[in-house]
């Protein structure tokens, strides 16, 4: 499920933005985006996170201006010493003394003075914490919305299952009577008055034999209703939704191979379109 979250603020002398957002994925991909000296926070990042979310592509950002870090100054006599030498050397060649060069031109050379900025990660994270806390509730209620909203439509799409199979139900004794009318037609057509009942009925109970679908219902029916049970459970039944949405929709292609009229094939049709949107969502699911 997608989600966003986003949040700055200024801790002491810090100032910190983490932002997180998701796209969907049937599985989970974190990807967590930190400054170099806050490497050792990752892990408690992927952690946290991790806890909460089952599946999704997540990114997570995290950004941090410390106003007045500890810097430790070094300096390097032997570049300098080279830097004082060949500025000399210049200066000699036009005719200027070498008292002239001032120390300052010395000093601004690369690598004369070196400053690196000392970084405590855990007492960044201190200031990260709170900021982060609040951006992954906000990130996981955005989700959680979503969620709601795609439950409303899962269950929308799984009642018009439910009524697929009602139809399928209601036609079931139909299809026994149309079989019977067609093949009393097809003797009264052929033998005209000497049709033979007993044939008849004989002819009719073969072929709700080979084309009856009652068990194809029982079946469905039975898969609808754990469909929805997984719906109402905890965890993440993604996984498990999907797998009886492949068992329902073996029974719903039977029936629709032994299928012979028309209302029934459109009923078919309706049915496949409604489980498949069932499938695609449940890709997404928590």
């Amino acid at each position: 499920m997608t989600g966003y979250g986003f949040a700055e603020a200024v801790v002491e002398d810090t100032q910190v933005s983490v932002e997180i957002k998701s796209v969907n994925s049937r599985f989970l991909d974190l990807s967590v985006g930190l400054p170099p000296f806050l490497n050792p926070l990752e892990s408690r990042i992927r952690k946290a996170v991790g806890e909460k979310v089952a599946r999704g592509k997540i990114d997570v950002t995290v950004r941090v201006h410390d106003a007045s870090p500890a810097a430790i100054v070094s300096a390097d006599p032997a570049a300098a010493r080279a830097y004082y030498d060949a500025i000399a050397q210049v200066a000699a060649a036009l005719g200027k003394p070498a008292d002239d060069i001032p120390l300052a031109l010395v000093i601004q050379q690369e690598g004369v003075l070196n400053v690196t900025r000392c970084f405590d990660a855990e007492a960044c994270w201190k200031k990260i914490e709170g900021v982060f806390e609040a951006v992954l509730a906000q990130f996981l209620a955005d989700r959680a919305r979503e969620g709601e909203n795609l439950r409303a439509d899962l269950l929308a799409k799984l009642d018009a299952l439910d009524g697929c199979a009602a139809f399928f139900a209601d036609w079931q004794p139909r299809m026994e009577a149309r079989f019977r009318e067609m093949i009393a037609q097809k003797f009264a057509d052929l033998l005209g008055e000497r049709a033979d009942e007993n044939r008849i009925m004989q002819e009719t109970a073969a072929m709700l034999v080979r084309y009856t679908i009652n068990e194809e219902i029982i079946r469905l029916q039975s898969h609808l209703a754990a469909l929805r049970k997984a719906f109402d459970e905890e965890g993440a039944p993604g996984k498990r939704i999907d797998f009886i949405c492949q068992e329902a929709n073996r029974e719903i292609n039977t029936i629709g191979s032994k299928n012979q009229f028309t209302e029934v094939g459109q009923m078919v049709i309706a049915a496949k379109d409604a489980l498949e949107n069932i499938r695609e969502q449940c890709r997404n699911v928590e």
